[in-house]
């Protein structure tokens, strides 16, 4: 009696074949997506999703971390941000001044900082970009391809002082 063989069926789970690489995402999102089939380690099985809003965030507070560094962001947007700090129940924008941008394994991240009087700003741009690195980098497993500072300002001492001072006219 000899056996017959019978072709796989096309588009079956169990014979569909192990797929890898990356998806197309919505504007703004990243995705990774692993392995599919029972053989594959549970570990590479399914997608990481990596929105530009969590760069964003995990730069801006690896930025703040750094002495040196007053605020961030442009005039305007650290205007708008005192004006939502004072507001009740606002809440500060731990994004202000940070640009990003995410590929499917890379980011570069662009950081607009005001530095306080006195310190060395090359020291501090070489912290600010080290720090964002190790935490961009540890945290969500993407490649920092550049990080770009850009000065804005310089906090003087007595720019704090100018506020609380006596009023001018009655």
């Amino acid at each position: 009696m000899a056996t017959q063989e019978l072709a796989p069926k096309a588009n079956t789970p169990q014979n569909a074949e192990p797929t890898g690489g990356t998806r197309q995402n919505a504007p703004g999102v990243t995705t990774l997506t692993g392995r599919t089939g029972a053989d594959e380690p549970a570990a590479t099985r399914g997608k990481t999703s990596i929105a530009d809003v969590v760069v964003v965030k995990i730069a801006g507070m690896a930025t703040r971390e750094i002495p040196g560094v007053y605020d961030m962001g442009g005039g305007l947007s650290r205007a708008i941000g005192a004006v939502r700090d004072r507001v009740p129940g606002g809440r500060s924008n731990v994004g202000r001044g940070v640009k990003v941008e995410v590929g499917e394994r890379q980011t570069a991240i662009d950081l607009d900082v005001v530095v306080e009087y006195g310190v060395p700003i090359t020291d501090v741009a070489h912290d600010v970009r080290e720090n964002v690195i190790a935490a961009v980098e540890r945290i969500t497993g993407l490649e920092v391809v550049e990080v770009n500072v850009a000065v804005n300002d310089v906090h003087l001492p007595e720019d704090d002082s100018a506020d609380n001072g006596p009023a001018r006219v009655e």
